[in-house]
C-alpha cells in the first residue's frame, strides 16, 4: 500500500509526480529545490541560504509524515559546482543528531529555477 503525503509547507509539485510517498514504512520523497512555499519563489542568492530552505521544506515533509530528520537513510544531492561543496556540507551536517545518512551528491549542468542544489531523501522507521 501506498500513501500520498502532501503539505502546505513545502512546495507543491508542479508536474507529475507527489511530494512524497509512503510505502511500508518507508518514506521517499521527491527532490526539494529551495522554494519558499509561502511566496513559491526562490528567495535565498546563496548556498547556504538554499540549503537551509531545502531541509526545511524536507523537514516538513517529514514532519507531515511522522518522520524526523534522523529517519533519513538516504539522501541524493544534486549541486550546480563542486565549488559549493564545503558550504553546501556545513549547512546539511546540521539537521542531522544521530548517524548521517548515507548520501550522493553529485554536481550537474542545470536545476529548475536556477536553484543551486536539489535534494531527495529516502526515510525508513
Amino acid at each position: 500500500m501506498k500513501q500520498v503525503i502532501s503539505t502546505k509547507n513545502a512546495p507543491a509539485a508542479i508536474g507529475p509526480y507527489s511530494q512524497a510517498i509512503l510505502s511500508n514504512g518507508t518514506l521517499y520523497a521527491s527532490g526539494q529545490i529551495p522554494i519558499n512555499p509561502q511566496s513559491g519563489n526562490i528567495e535565498g542568492t546563496n548556498i547556504v541560504d538554499q540549503t537551509k530552505q531545502v531541509m526545511e521544506n524536507i523537514g516538513n515533509l517529514l514532519k507531515e509524515a511522522g518522520f524526523t530528520y534522523d529517519d533519513i537513510v538516504k539522501t541524493t544531492v544534486f549541486i550546480s559546482d563542486m565549488a559549493l561543496f564545503g558550504e553546501f556540507n556545513e549547512t546539511y551536517k546540521g539537521y542531522f543528531n544521530q548517524t548521517f545518512p548515507a548520501r550522493s551528491c553529485v554536481a550537474v549542468k542545470g536545476l529548475p529555477k536556477n536553484a543551486l542544489l536539489e535534494i531527495e531523501c529516502i526515510a525508513c522507521k
